[in-house]
């Protein structure tokens, strides 16, 4: 398989990218690590007539602290964020989900941002940056802006930067001090896409009841889930076996996810609580040992 004919353009600043982005518009396609856009290309499901390569910009590839959190540049690899310092210590969470990320090749090419722009509804990454309420510092010559994850979202596919945009940063809130957090996951085999998954950060009170819990689904919608409903039923309770299977009941309640050759609607459905039951298991063990 091969790509369609398509123009090659590889600037070496951000002002130069930011330029092609304005010239070429809606005709022209960011490439980050190209672990998603190249298969695609290859396949001719995505048929861009200009290609910008951000991979001669070595300013938007870093990792540093901001805020009692992290501030994370697109073109950040997936496996250095993964192994890196400061995300192992801040975001643990973080390098949880970045192990479920195709193989340790994909994520030595993939990109944090390019993953995040991507959008792909069964992708790891909006699950984490919705359960950690991360923003998107997007860029253009007219400016910045800064976005929030439950606006970044806005469909399959589908995020709110527009074609002469380009996302150069990611923030992420650190948890509070104290807080567990899991990430689980099911696919077919390793490496594969996800059926269904979920990220969540938990923290308990000094009575070991739930003081705060955000519970964030993958592959059971157009974009990464929030199950406010099943997160407001936790506060103020101990996490017993049956208010655990309470939450979980009402996060499923929440979902309506597609069905395709993968999966039945139903069955990411019933696979979402089962995740979610040992994730706020899992959580709730960190939580209790931070404490």
């Amino acid at each position: 398989m091969k790509p369609a004919v398509f123009t090659y353009v590889a600037p070496h600043s951000r002002e130069e990218a930011l330029e092609a982005a304005r010239r070429f518009g809606s005709d022209g396609k960011i490439l980050a690590g190209g672990q998603s856009l190249v298969p695609l290309m290859a396949m001719r499901l995505a048929r861009p007539a200009t290609i910008i390569d951000l991979n001669r910009i070595p300013d938007l590839a870093y990792i540093k602290a901001a805020r009692g959190g992290l501030a994370i540049g697109a073109m950040t690899r997936q496996r250095t964020a993964e192994t890196h310092r400061l995300v192992l210590e801040r975001l643990p969470l973080l390098a949880d989900a970045l192990r479920w990320v195709g193989h340790a090749q994909i994520r030595s090419r993939g990109t944090i941002g390019g993953s995040l722009a991507h959008a792909d509804p069964s992708a790891e990454l909006p699950a984490v940056a919705a359960v950690l309420g991360g923003r998107f510092v997007v860029v253009s010559t007219r400016g910045e802006r800064i976005i929030d994850t439950a606006q970044f979202f806005t469909g399959y596919l589908t995020t709110a930067i527009q074609p002469h945009e380009m996302l150069v940063e990611v923030q992420l809130p650190a948890p509070p001090a104290g807080a567990g957090w899991a990430f689980q996951e099911i696919a077919r085999r390793h490496g594969d896409f996800a059926i269904a998954g979920v990220a969540v950060v938990l923290r308990l009170d000094a009575d070991r009841r739930c003081a705060d819990a955000r519970l964030a689904f993958t592959g059971v919608g157009p974009g990464p889930v929030r199950a406010t409903n099943a997160e407001a039923y936790l506060k103020g309770k101990r996490l017993s076996a049956a208010v655990v299977a309470e939450a979980c009941r009402m996060a499923q309640a929440a979902l309506d996810p597609d069905g395709d050759i993968h999966a039945s609607a139903a069955y990411r459905t019933h696979v979402a609580g089962v995740l979610a039951a040992r994730a706020l298991r899992q959580a709730a063990e960190r939580a209790k040992g931070q404490a």
